[in-house]
This record gives C-alpha cells, sequence and structure tokens, in this order.
C-alpha cells in the first residue's frame, strides 16, 4: 500500500515522513502542556474529592454503560463543563457515564472545539 509523500516541516526546515513529528515540534509541545499543567488547580482544588469518588461510584452502580458507545462505564462525566461552579458540579442532572475511551477522545476533542468556538 502506497505511503503519503514527506513533508517538508515549517518548524525546522528539515523532511518528515508521513505521520512522523519533527522533534523541535514535540519538544515545543511538551513544554506548552508543562506551562498549562502547572497554571492548572489540582484534582482537589476543581472539587474532586473522597466524597466525589465516593458518589461518582454510587452514579456509576447504577448507570453502568457508557452513554457514547454502550461499553461499561468507568467515569463520571460532567455533561455541561462546570469550571468551578459547585452547584453544576454537584448537580446530578449533569453528570453521565462514560468508558474512557470515550471521556478522553470524543468528549475532550469535542470541549477543545466548543471552548475554541466562544
Amino acid at each position: 500500500m502506497p505511503s503519503r509523500a514527506p513533508r517538508a516541516c515549517g518548524l525546522c526546515g528539515g523532511v518528515h515522513a508521513h505521520g512522523e513529528r519533527c522533534p523541535k515540534a514535540e519538544a515545543r509541545h511538551k513544554e506548552r502542556k508543562a506551562l498549562s499543567d502547572k497554571k492548572r488547580p489540582s484534582a482537589k482544588a476543581r472539587g474532586y474529592t473522597a466524597e466525589w469518588a465516593r458518589e461518582s461510584k454510587r452514579f456509576l452502580a447504577v448507570f453502568s454503560s457508557c452513554r457514547r458507545c454502550g461499553a461499561p462505564a468507568t467515569l463520571v462525566d460532567h455533561i455541561k463543563p462546570h469550571k468551578g461552579d459547585k452547584a453544576l458540579f454537584w448537580d446530578r442532572r449533569n453528570w453521565q457515564p462514560l468508558c474512557t475511551s470515550c471521556h478522553s477522545g470524543a468528549k475532550q476533542s469535542q470541549e477543545r472545539l466548543s471552548s475554541k468556538g466562544a
């Protein structure tokens, strides 16, 4: 099966095979991520406490299938991002069961796209 042609990199000026990431781009990505992680409050500061762990476990005992794909749900997701709003955080109508794959993939992509448009 033919592969795609290599591409010229606008960052380093080198040529990279399709799917290969430029080492400079990779380093830049890691720096941005590290900086973003430093600015982000801890999980506890965002409300994910022992109480949340208890309540989400109870929720998953009742709603055990992923809302998106039907696989076994592994975590409770906030349908509308709470962004620190405690009332919205604890509103069970704003909770949905998701598998890790759906939460980490499609849901996060959807949130990133909607935050860019806002």
